[in-house]
């Protein structure tokens, strides 16, 4: 999944019966096909799906990420696996986790290893990873960060990072409600039923992680994208309390 900026205009409205489940609408959103894909939040904002990307080779900024691992990775929302095979052919370690039994299909197909599993559910190798990638606006995922980090947290070894995708400075933390809308190249528009996600910036990145208890190293940019290497720091840890909205 990914999250941009705001669409240039706005997606036509669907009919009150179009409701599907969540997984079956981010599998619309992996077909290749001609089509445009929008994330509706509840706040009002729209954002754009670049499902070429998705399907394409890693591009400069995932590339950076690649370049960021130094062992076994698992790439959480993985979508088609573009991330997960990149990290194979670096010669990593390196299992893709989606909801989506069509991203799994996809990211194996492209000869990269995926398993069908949400990231709140048992996963391979808990503990052992060195690095968790959370591309593409999956912080999202769960619409609660802060639980999602601490989940990170258990699956990284010590030493390890959790590698996040960022909002460019200026939005905080967002969480809300959002739902997936497609329009197909034939005018068809497809609606999906709601589900909580969350939206997190570079600067309120270092309060979530507080609170999920990780520190933030470094934010860093890789063209126009935003991303931050956050670590389990050496000292002890007690929550300092809930990031607020």
């Amino acid at each position: 999944m990914t999250l941009g900026t705001r669409a240039a205009g706005n997606p036509p409205a669907s009919g009150a019966g179009d409701v599907e489940t969540r997984e079956d609408g981010f599998a619309a959103a992996l077909d290749r096909r001609p089509g445009r894909h929008w994330l509706l939040h509840s706040d009002g904002r729209r954002s754009p799906l670049p499902v070429g990307r998705w399907h394409g080779p890693p591009e400069p900024a995932s590339r950076a990420v690649v370049a960021r691992c130094a062992g076994p990775t698992l790439d959480v929302g993985c979508g088609p696996g573009r991330l997960t095979l990149a990290l194979t052919r670096a010669g990593h370690t390196a299992v893709g986790v989606d909801v989506s039994a069509q991203a799994v299909r996809l990211t194996r197909r492209r000869g990269a290893v995926a398993v069908h599993r949400d990231v709140f559910a048992p996963l391979p190798g808990e503990g052992r990873w060195a690095h968790v990638l959370l591309m593409d606006g999956n912080i999202g995922i769960g619409g609660d960060p802060v639980a999602l980090l601490g989940r990170c947290r258990e699956l990284v070894r010590p030493g390890g990072t959790v590698i996040v995708e960022l909002e460019p400075p200026g939005l905080g933390l967002w969480r809300g409600r959002s739902s997936l809308a497609s329009l197909s190249a034939d005018g068809e528009m497809r609606r999906g039923g709601a589900f909580n996600w969350a939206r997190l910036d570079a600067v309120a990145v270092h309060e979530v992680a507080a609170v999920a208890g990780m520190v933030v190293p470094e934010v860093f940019r890789a063209g126009r994208r935003w991303f931050g290497e956050l670590a389990v720091p050496v000292r002890p840890w007690a929550p300092s309390g809930r990031a607020g909205r």
